[in-house]
């Protein structure tokens, strides 16, 4: 019978073995290197990580890979603390059918002796891993991702239809901080479709019974209230600290000057609106596609956009809507997916029918094609509400 020695002899001279310099000159100096896999347990990936490295603890990584890695012609580099466990997980990758697997030999304990970079993860506790295990299993996502979720600001511009729903799923998400704009009370006639009030807040600020509904759905969100309306003396103040924006304003005015203050600052937002049985959604980026201006270049004439409480709206539309705007926001703090960005996405609720517009950014957008430093705040007259 062979000895444990004899075994990992064997099976280091049936695989490839690369060096911590290699590791590094193929995987962190090149954007399309292999994709690098950490096999250690918990304990150990908690002292430190090599950077762009995919954490899969070993005794899973045979049930895991294919989701991680669907590609059996990827190249791939695993690692452990030493170099043991990496070569074993190296055959049993081989006999899945990857066939350009190496075992970094040394492992971690060579990178970080070689002076070699590499990164602390953020650490969920007991009742966090609980609380976002769904979250944790989707190898887009993982622990690195919901703490990157935990450590992002997210701004709401608006706690009434569209705010309501989006901000529910973004507390629920992990979040870690959230503000919201509005100047408003409750009112009864919210209640329709702004599921984060109830009939015992009537009269409360908006921003108050928000507070309320989030912490209470997640204690790990921290909830900054900014109860006033946006104009040009205060809108740079308020969205500087914030990693994005969901706008879910019900006016014109302010949808143009968060436009044009986002782009000075270089802030995403996520936009939508809602009138009757229809919804409108799109993400402007700071740095790449159209802004709001290139869709609409100027406020419309007063009196020719009517309000929802001229027009009505469907009380659930902005459900769907809102919950649109959320899961934009979760890929741009994540890095994942693709984006509303140069597209306008449009949903008719009476037909059940979704139909997507191409949006073109103009080459002469009077905001967006400025330098950030010229571009100017203005407070326009407040023309109509809309969506809100």
């Amino acid at each position: 019978m062979a000895t444990f020695s004899e075994l990992l002899s064997q099976v280091k001279s049936e695989i490839h073995e690369v060096s911590v310099d290699e590791t590094k000159a193929r995987v962190l100096d090149r954007p399309d290197g292999p994709v690098l896999i950490d096999v250690r347990e918990r304990d150990e990936y908690e002292q430190g990580f090599i950077p762009r490295a995919q954490w899969i603890p070993r005794g899973f990584l045979e049930i895991k890979v294919e989701d991680a890695v669907p590609e059996r012609d990827q190249e791939i580099i695993i690692y452990c603390a030493g170099g043991t466990r990496s070569a074993l997980a190296a055959q049993a990758l081989g006999q899945l059918g990857y066939a350009k697997v190496s075992s970094m030999a040394g492992g971690f304990r060579a990178w970080k002796n070689a002076g070699h970079a590499f990164e602390r993860p953020r650490v969920l506790n007991a009742e966090q891993l609980k609380r976002y295990s769904r979250h944790i299993m989707l190898p887009e996502v993982g622990e690195a991702g919901q703490g990157k979720l935990l450590d992002a600001k997210v701004l709401f511009l608006g706690a009434g239809g569209l705010g309501s729903p989006s901000s529910l799923y973004i507390a629920a998400a992990g979040v870690g901080t959230i503000g919201i704009v509005d100047d408003d009370v409750v009112d009864e006639s919210n209640l329709q479709r702004q599921v984060l009030h109830n009939m015992e807040r009537l009269g409360m600020p908006k921003v108050e019974s928000a507070r309320k509904t989030l912490q209470a759905l997640n204690p790990d969100v921290e909830i900054i209230a900014h109860q006033t309306r946006l104009t040009a003396d205060n809108v740079l103040d308020i969205i500087a600290d914030y990693d994005l924006i969901i706008d879910g304003a019900d006016n014109f005015p302010t949808r143009y000057l968060l436009n044009d203050a986002a782009l000075k600052l270089g802030k995403p937002v996520i936009h939508a609106s809602i009138f009757r049985f229809e919804g409108q959604m799109t993400t402007f980026l700071p740095d790449d596609g159209p802004c709001y201006r290139c869709l609409y270049p100027d406020p419309p004439p007063p009196g020719m956009a009517p309000s929802c409480q001229e027009a009505g709206v469907l009380g659930v539309l902005p459900g769907l809507v809102g919950t649109v705007q959320a899961t934009e926001a979760i890929k741009i703090i994540l890095g994942v997916g693709e984006t509303l960005s140069g597209r306008l996405l449009v949903f008719d609720a009476l037909k059940t029918k979704f139909r997507t517009l191409k949006l073109r950014k103009d080459p002469e957008c009077r905001v967006c094609s400025k330098p950030a430093e010229e571009i100017e705040l203005i407070d326009y007259e407040q023309f109509c509400s809309i969506g809100g």
